[in-house]
This record gives C-alpha cells, structure tokens and sequence, in this order.
C-alpha cells in the first residue's frame, strides 16, 4: 500500500477517485471512461502542479520516503540482477550498512558500492538505519582498491543520515576511516561517478562521495547537517527545521547553483517512489553517459581534475 506524504494528499484523494469510479462502473456496467479520463486528466495536472514547486523541507521528506528505491533496488535493476556482492573489509567485520561488489552493466563490469537501507523495521535494524561503521567504510575503499586493480569504473549510491555515532565507532576510528576514503579516492586512476539518491548527510556521505561527477536526483538533499539538528543546535528545537532547511540550501537545485555538484538527474514527475523502474532508467542512462565522457580522459588528467574540483568546494570571495 503506497503512503503519502501531507502535501500529496490532493494526489490520493484523485486516485481515490478514479479507483471507485471504475469500481462503480464495474458494479453497474455503466461506461465510464469519459468520467475516468478526466480524473486522470485532473490528477497529471495536479502532481505536476504539487512537484515543480517542493519546498526544501518537502525534498527533504521526499528523500526519506519509505516507498524510495533504495541502493540494492538501483543496483539490481541496472544490472539486471547480474551483480556478485563482495563482503568485509579483512580487519573487523561486514558491515551491513554498506554494500558493494562487481555487476554488469550491458557489456561493462562496473563496481557499484553504496549505503543501503532497510525496507522494513526488521532490515532497517539489520542494515543499521544506512549509517556505516568504519568497517563499512574500509569495506568500501578495499572494493574501490579491488576496482582500480582490475581497472574497472566505480559507481557509489550515497543514501545515509550519516556514519554511526555510537562509542564503539568512534573507538574503531570513524574519522580516520571517512578521511583515508576522501584521499584514496582523491587518487583513484579509474573513473568515478557519486550519485545521491537520498540522503545526503555529513562526512557519512562524503567517505564514498569523492568523484569524477557528482550527481544528485532531483528530489534528494546534500549537507553537512540534517535540518532538524540544525534546528536543534540553533533554536533548541526541532520545530524550526522548515526553516532550516531552506537556510542549508541543500537542494539539488542549489547544490548545482553552487558549484558542488555537476549534474542533476531528473526524476520522474510523479517522483522516484512512485516510478521505481523509470527512475532506475534515468539513472542507468546517465552512468552509461558520464561513463562514456570520462573514459575519453587519461587517468592522470582525471585525477588532477579531481583533485582541483573539490580544492574549490568550499572557496569563495
């Protein structure tokens, strides 16, 4: 059963609607389809009305929306289910909140690495709520050492509230784990494309957001800080984060505006959790476009093009 934010309740109760209607006409063999394709009229008009003007905060909720695909669905239907997860970083353990492995996309072997999260409460604690360890992290960067070996390209999925807070991942050195990943991956020889397809939150997000392109869909967000602990840390609250969350400008939107990110996919008009399958295929044609472009530079060039573009992230006069 599809759930439905408050600002999307205009859109149910069309779909409402429709559904009775067509239940009614069944019910007394009476032709409806005049009445059904206006509704459906109503209702295209009315999401896309609902969709082009998303407040910060509505991006927000968006991102975090049960019903959004999440990095194994993206993987799986990019592959076409042709994917061989890798497991561990050969120190601690496998971190659940992180997964990667090789996968096939059309004819080329991609290494796909990304923060997953659960689709239900069991998983959701099972995957950690998408917020790694720095065993997950260290996972990540022994797949991306495994990708260069091989030279392979690496695609990574970035959907996490952050890295885990708790003591024991701070005793296992979060920090140090997030900061090698942002210098290995500062000079990786093969091309590497970040997408944020969620959640896009503090050094949780960078530790495997370091790039030849990053990308954000449409209706996701990239900050050093959620909006509601921003809330909380300037108006002891939470009942700010409206406005925090504009304050951030951590829309795709602004990020583009910025100059810290390059690109933005677009997500279907309805939304990314209500079109999972033409989502998906946005985002393959993309890699498969961004990959075409970067192969076309020596890694050398790639490397210092890198290292420049997010030397300026951050500089302003």
């Amino acid at each position: 059963m599809a759930t439905y934010l408050d600002f999307e309740e205009p859109i149910k109760e069309l779909e409402d609607q429709i559904t009775q209607t067509k239940i009614i006409g069944e019910e007394t063999e009476v032709d409806m389809t005049d009445k059904i394709i206006e509704l459906e009229r109503k209702l295209k008009t009315k999401t896309k009305e609902i969709f082009s003007s998303l407040t910060p905060w509505q991006r927000v909720q968006l991102s975090r929306h049960v019903d959004r695909p999440y990095t194994m669905e993206y993987i799986l239907g990019i592959t076409e289910g042709l994917f061989q997860e890798l497991h561990g970083d050969r120190n601690v353990k496998d971190d659940k909140a992180m997964v990667g492995g090789f996968g096939l996309l059309d004819n080329q072997t991609v290494m796909f690495i990304g923060q997953q999260k659960g689709v239900n409460t069991k998983m959701r604690q099972y995957r950690n709520f998408g917020m790694p360890n720095p065993e997950g992290y260290r996972k990540a960067l022994r797949l991306m050492k495994l990708a260069e070996k091989f030279n392979k390209p690496i695609v990574t999925f970035i959907d996490t509230p952050g890295a885990f807070p708790g003591l024991e991942a701070e005793e296992r050195g979060q920090g140090e784990a997030i900061a090698r990943n942002i210098y290995e991956m500062m000079r990786l020889k093969v091309p590497v494309i970040c997408i944020i397809i969620g959640e896009g939150a503090s050094g949780g997000a960078l530790g495997i957001g370091v790039g030849d392109k990053v990308v954000m869909l449409e209706n996701t967000w990239y900050s050093v800080i959620s909006p509601e602990s921003c809330s909380s840390i300037l108006w002891r609250s939470w009942e700010y984060k409206e406005q925090a969350a504009e304050a951030l400008k951590l829309t795709s939107t602004n990020m583009k505006k910025l100059g810290l990110i390059d690109d933005i996919i677009k997500e279907p008009s309805c939304g990314a959790h209500r079109d999972h399958k033409g989502t998906i295929k946005r985002v393959k044609k993309s890699i498969k476009s961004y990959l075409t472009e970067l192969k076309k530079i020596k890694p050398e060039k790639r490397i210092d093009n890198r290292i420049e573009t997010f030397s300026k992230r951050g500089v302003w006069k």
